[in-house]
């Protein structure tokens, strides 16, 4: 990335930029996602809590709440957060571990959660920001030596130890693969040397394949996906299910509501499952639709990243822009069967107050650089 010019031209008046067009598209995803929830959640948060629009009260504060975060770091430039960096990798680590003591809290068979009284969050959702951040920070500071094989060998070492606790201590491999791939992406963008990625590729492959010898769970996940319907009883069924919905929504869909997969076919499908039931209720259509729109806020990530003012702020853009690229992708790529199970959110829309809460303060994050951008 070069540095920009930014000395004032004699004559011409400079303004502060604000990107309207990627807070439209964050409150279009938010507001579809609260519509989906509601229709995916309604049959089972009757049937488990007597209240249809349990889930969706819930997504509602976090988004509250998160809202509040975002406007508020939008507004601090964010050039400060070079300060507290390494202080929040660190806090992150922290609390990855926090996890398996008795402040760690097990849901739905997953110890992946810290408990704080009535309220909970996931850890691994903290790591993503903080390794973005992290990440921005020490390549901005070693950006003369990123040609050297020593310099990204060094960086991919001291972002391994949230990539290895959140995939050891959580089994939560998903978001170590989103950790990993967020770093990898950054590096990439700052790295002349590209030649370099191939060692760094050969060795993340190996070390991959091993991690996954080392469950057996893990294993069983490539036979359900080779061959769901053998293995219906051990994964297969929800795979089977989803690729269902898919298929039965057609161009246009059954319809806002009328999904029938939701009635406890696909289970837990407001979650990682939401994208089946926009696909069976708005067919290829609202599919579609919901491409584009992250299509059009990743370009809009590009746009920022590429005028930012300073490395720092470009990284940041870059990571966020990675991270929503990655989950995406790889959600859709999971309920498609493209892909072995693995659970990850579709961001913005899938129920998850820990994971919209800190994807806001990340918007926070671009919007706050996109403010630093001078326009004549």
């Amino acid at each position: 990335m070069s540095k920009k010019n930014n000395t004032p031209v004699p004559g011409k008046k400079r303004n502060n930029y604000f990107d309207y067009s990627l807070l439209f598209i964050i409150i279009f995803l938010l507001c579809f996602g609260f519509v989906m929830l509601y229709s995916t959640s309604s049959y089972n948060a009757q049937i488990k809590f007597q209240d249809s629009a349990w889930y969706l009260k819930k997504q509602v504060k976090a988004t509250a709440i998160g809202a509040l975060a975002m406007a508020i770091v939008a507004m601090i430039d964010y050039r400060i957060w070079k300060r507290f960096a390494k202080f929040g990798y660190i806090v992150s680590l922290i609390c990855i571990i926090l996890v398996v003591t008795p402040l760690g809290s097990e849901i739905n068979g997953a110890r992946r959660w810290i408990g704080v009284g009535s309220a909970s969050f996931q850890p691994a959702e903290l790591a993503k920001l903080a390794v973005i951040l992290f990440l921005a920070y020490v390549i901005s500071n070693s950006v003369k030596s990123m040609h050297k094989f020593s310099t990204l060998v060094c960086v991919v070492v001291m972002v391994s130890p949230a990539i290895v606790l959140i995939a050891v201590l959580t089994k939560n491999l998903s978001s170590a693969i989103i950790i990993m791939g967020i770093a990898i992406v950054m590096l990439f963008v700052a790295s002349p040397k590209y030649i370099h990625f191939v060692a760094v590729g050969a060795v993340a492959a190996v070390g991959g394949t091993i991690f996954m010898l080392m469950e057996r769970f893990r294993m069983n996940r490539f036979k359900v996906w080779l061959e769901p319907e053998k293995y219906a009883r051990e994964g297969g069924f929800q795979v089977l299910q989803a690729l269902y919905a898919i298929g039965s929504g057609g161009i246009f869909g059954k319809g806002l509501g009328q999904s029938v997969q939701k009635l406890g076919f696909v289970p837990e499908a407001q979650n990682d499952m939401i994208f089946t039931i926009i696909c069976e209720e708005l067919g290829l259509f609202g599919a579609v639709s919901v491409i584009l729109m992250f299509l059009f806020m990743i370009w809009r990530f590009m746009v920022i990243a590429n005028n930012s003012t300073d490395l720092f702020g470009s990284l940041i853009v870059v990571g966020v822009l990675a991270h929503i690229s990655i989950q995406v992708i790889l959600n859709i790529a999971v309920v498609t069967n493209t892909i072995p199970n693995t659970g990850i959110t579709l961001p913005f829309i899938s129920y998850g107050g820990t994971s919209v809460l800190f994807l806001m303060i990340e918007m926070g994050l671009v919007l706050s650089v996109s403010r630093q951008i001078r326009r004549e």
